[in-house]
């Protein structure tokens, strides 16, 4: 029975003896794992990172995306809006030289009827109505002045030619009468009628428009047509007459 706990305590010590001479090699595993698990969890971390890094990077790239589609879109649809303006420009453009085109022909034919008018009107004002004739033709073959200027001129002269019609002008001139020069008192009403009366108040006539010449009336018609060139030289008050005006012809 002696023998066998010295047996028990041989074999401990061959156990304690073989687990010492492993021992380093267990302790190299180890350490040789708890690196790698170490590097390795390095790796995780900073690819973690990298991760995120790059799905901040995408978003914001998605982002900026999203934002220059945006903006391409808008400055698209100001882009098609400026065509569209500079297309009704080119077409208002293209009627203005159309209109300019044809209102230097339309201004030129109502000029010719004005001259016809007055060449064919009472013979009142001769040299300033002619003068100002020939200024607006001249002004009118003009190429450097607008033709809304020469629009305003024309109707100026319109306005000026049409308000005659509603004056009454006394003046004293020389007229021709059955060929032969005579000084007299010449009234213009309106475009209506001129009458003429000598300064002695014995003769008066009329301007015949039929025969585009003065004429003599009746000595009866010398009074009235006094009275009417004392009214328009406020001498007397106005009031109502008789003239001999004829009778309107259509």
């Amino acid at each position: 029975m002696a023998r066998f706990p010295v047996f028990l305590a041989l074999l401990c010590w061959l156990a304690a003896a073989a687990v010492q001479a492993q021992a380093p090699d267990v302790r190299g595993t180890v350490d040789g794992t708890l690196g790698i698990q170490q590097q390795t969890q390095v790796r995780k971390d900073e690819w973690a990172q990298q991760a995120g890094t790059l799905q901040s990077r995408y978003r914001t790239a998605k982002a900026d995306v999203a934002y220059l589609e945006a903006r391409r879109d808008h400055q698209t649809g100001q882009v098609q809006a400026l065509e569209a303006r500079i297309a009704e420009f080119e077409r208002r453009l293209g009627e203005a030289v159309r209109l300019r085109d044809g209102i230097g022909d339309t201004l030129s034919v109502i000029l010719d009827r004005l001259e016809a008018h007055v060449a064919q009107d009472l013979p009142f004002l001769p040299e300033e109505r002619a003068h100002r004739l020939a200024s607006l033709a001249a002004e009118l073959a003009l190429p450097d002045v607008t033709a809304a200027e020469k629009l305003r001129r024309l109707l100026e002269a319109l306005q000026v030619e049409a308000g005659y019609g509603g004056t009454v002008e006394l003046n004293q001139q020389e007229i021709a009468l059955d060929g032969s020069p005579l000084s007299v008192d010449v009234l213009r009403i309106g475009r209506l009628s001129l009458f003429w009366r000598t300064p002695d108040g014995k003769r008066a006539g009329e301007y015949d428009r039929a025969s585009a010449s003065w004429r003599e009336l009746p000595r009866k018609h010398a009074r009235v047509i006094g009275e009417a060139m004392d009214m328009a030289s406020r001498i007397r008050p106005t009031e109502l007459i008789a003239l001999p005006l004829g009778r309107i012809t259509r």
